[in-house]
């Protein structure tokens, strides 16, 4: 079977998942973050100071 190259790109070298057969590893819609150090991520979780934190606070 011939696929189209916009497929190829997409697909080429990769294998299904033996345990799920998954055809491409899934979208994990998750983040971390690094924080400068304990003072910096207590400001950013009681909101003193704006930047990124993983939590439901903002949304």
């Amino acid at each position: 079977m011939s696929h189209k190259p916009e497929t190829q790109a997409i697909h080429a070298g990769t294998a299904p998942d033996p345990t799920t057969k998954a055809r491409i590893t899934p979208i994990y819609q998750t983040a971390s973050y690094v924080f400068d150090d304990a003072a910096h991520a207590s400001r950013l979780f009681s909101l003193q100071e704006f930047g990124n934190i993983y939590s439901r606070i903002m949304n």
